[in-house]
């Protein structure tokens, strides 16, 4: 079933992938040649850079080859699918031009015809020229090859196949390019902030207004390194919280290749200190070695553990990908002994994690890992598999948070779901 499931997955990739080469590359030239050529090497060549980009990082190869193929590699599947998405987009804008050019077409031939039926002017002196013996030429067809249409320019037979397929290539190639662009300027510039307020019913007055920064997925990589680090460390610290949760997926890559990039985060400043917990990839990048990274750099790893602080709980669970190594969730650990009528705010990565958090009498769970989708329409497919995509839901007596994420996975690009930190403000229904 792998193997088959694996045939079907590449052959819709190649049918694809062909489809975009037609619409762009074939039927936008006249004739076989170079343009087809380079067009089919492009696409070749982008996967083959961005099947390059995944093995290098699983691998662990020398970081310098990461650097030098994640950037074109994974803007490559970026790009890949907004062209493929704008040439399927472009099928409903062809025929509308076809109609758009029929129907300017036969007002511009009778024109041309009149023209050519018109007597020519008389000669000076003497009587009209009269017509010529013999067969006149025929008036030029409207569905003639020729250069192109009549003389006012407009496109004809093979020429005006080739005008509509040119202009929807164009139109859905510069569409592709600049939606990836701008998704690529928005991760670069850093995730905005976003505020949230959470009543809580158990909160005491005195923890009226308490604020969390809540920052996941940030995904320091080849690609986001300690320049993207420093800026987020920079937009917590501005927004002066109380206390800092960092819910998973902090890196892709191992302490050796990416701990450099780390490094800012022992810049976390927060009242109640900075927390954090592990995601999925941390479990790809060594999760014992980052633990101990990021308690080195101050924060603190709540693995399956709790710390009471003046006003609440603060507890956090390991991510289900630990169960592959022994180090999975472990909610009775972490919450099966305490005091039920103190607020409780859990940080586990997943969202679908609620369940067990809702047994537990968690009151707030603050949660990642969907990136609100990343590359629409991806939300549609993270929707499914999560409870919550992204924001404020009440599951049973629970409260679950789900951030965006800071950064990206793969393409440094996000289309239709923006990079976040949020500050989450406490609000106790006593004050």
């Amino acid at each position: 079933m792998v193997i088959l499931f694996a045939l079907l997955a590449l052959g819709v990739m190649v049918a694809a992938n062909w489809y975009v080469w037609r619409r762009l590359f074939r039927d936008t030239t006249a004739a076989p040649g170079w343009v087809r050529r380079a067009g089919a090497g492009l696409i070749a060549g982008g996967w083959a850079l961005f099947v390059g980009a995944m093995v290098a990082e699983r691998t662990d190869a020398p970081f310098w080859l990461q650097r030098t193929l994640a950037w074109p590699g994974f803007l490559w599947l970026a790009l890949a699918l907004y062209l493929f998405l704008a040439v399927v987009a472009g099928e409903f804008v062809r025929p509308l031009l076809r109609i758009l050019l029929d129907r300017r077409r036969p007002e511009r031939t009778t024109a041309t015809e009149t023209r050519r039926t018109e007597p020519e002017p008389a000669t000076v002196g003497g009587p009209p020229a009269k017509p010529r013996p013999g067969p006149q030429p025929e008036p030029e067809s409207a569905e003639s090859g020729g250069s192109g249409g009549s003389g006012s320019g407009q496109p004809t037979g093979p020429s005006r196949r080739l005008f509509v397929s040119r202009v929807v290539a164009g139109a859905a190639a510069a569409a592709a390019v600049g939606t990836v662009g701008y998704g690529t300027y928005g991760v670069l510039r850093g995730p905005g902030v976003k505020r949230v307020t959470v009543p809580l019913a158990k909160l005491p007055r005195a923890a009226h207004g308490f604020r969390i920064a809540v920052v996941s997925d940030i995904h320091l990589s080849p690609v986001l390194g300690r320049g993207f680090a420093q800026k987020v460390v920079d937009t917590i610290n501005s927004t002066q919280p109380d206390l800092i949760a960092v819910v998973g997926d902090l890196v892709d890559g191992s302490v050796a290749n990416l701990g450099p990039a780390a490094a800012p985060l022992a810049g976390l400043r927060a009242r109640h200190g900075a927390y954090f917990v592990t995601g999925n990839h941390e479990y790809f990048s060594g999760a014992g070695e980052w633990v101990e990274e990021v308690r080195r750099l101050g924060l603190l790893p709540l693995e399956n553990a709790r710390t009471e602080l003046p006003y609440l709980d603060l507890a956090g669970v390991n991510d289900i990908a630990g169960e592959n190594e022994g180090q999975g969730p472990d909610f009775a650990r972490a919450l099966g002994d305490r005091d039920r009528a103190r607020t409780c705010v859990l940080l586990a990565h997943q969202p679908v994690q609620i369940d067990e958090a809702v047994e537990h009498g968690v009151d707030l769970q603050l949660s990642g890992h969907t990136h609100g989708g990343q590359l629409w329409p991806g939300n549609l497919v993270a929707a499914a598999a999560n409870p919550t995509l992204a924001g404020l839901e009440r599951h049973g007596d629970t409260q679950l948070y789900v951030s965006r994420g800071a950064g990206a996975w793969g393409p440094p690009t996000r289309v239709g779901a923006p990079s976040d930190i949020t500050v989450v403000q406490l609000a106790s229904k006593r004050a």
